[in-house]
């Protein structure tokens, strides 16, 4: 259970640590830096694969305790009222932090797609200058 205490903690910093990544991503689109975009790409990657390695434990975790089909609230139910609510809390934060980060990805995922359409026209022109009547 103390692993599993501590991999949610070591998670909610994690997402915190990427939400600032995120934004450094998308500064750095937006002055067109390709050194810092490809900084905060490796450092999103490092972190993202250490939060799956923590997820595939917790998942193994979950598992051990309350058996196969087990999920966080069957973890969370073994635990006293107290250590319960705190466990339930950063549980929530945890989820609150997966879907901001959820939503910048997607923001810089969006301009990132927007900048290379515009780069395409650009480089190639439109491909039809004028609408079909």
């Amino acid at each position: 259970m103390r692993a599993l205490l501590a991999g949610i903690a070591d998670d909610l910093q994690a997402y915190a640590q990427l939400q600032e990544l995120l934004h450094e991503q998308f500064r750095a689109s937006l002055r067109h830096k390709a050194s810092e975009l490809q900084a905060a790409a490796e450092g999103i990657g490092t972190l993202v694969d250490a939060m799956q390695q923590r997820r595939s434990d917790r998942v193994a975790l979950v598992q051990r305790l309350v058996g196969e089909t087990g999920n966080m609230a069957q973890a969370f139910a073994l635990l006293k009222n107290a250590a319960r609510e705190k466990m339930e809390a950063d549980w929530a934060s945890l989820e609150t932090a997966v879907l901001e980060c959820k939503r910048l990805s997607k923001r810089n995922g969006d301009l990132l797609a927007e900048q290379y359409t515009i780069m395409q026209r650009v480089l190639h022109g439109e491909e039809q200058i004028y609408a079909p009547a």
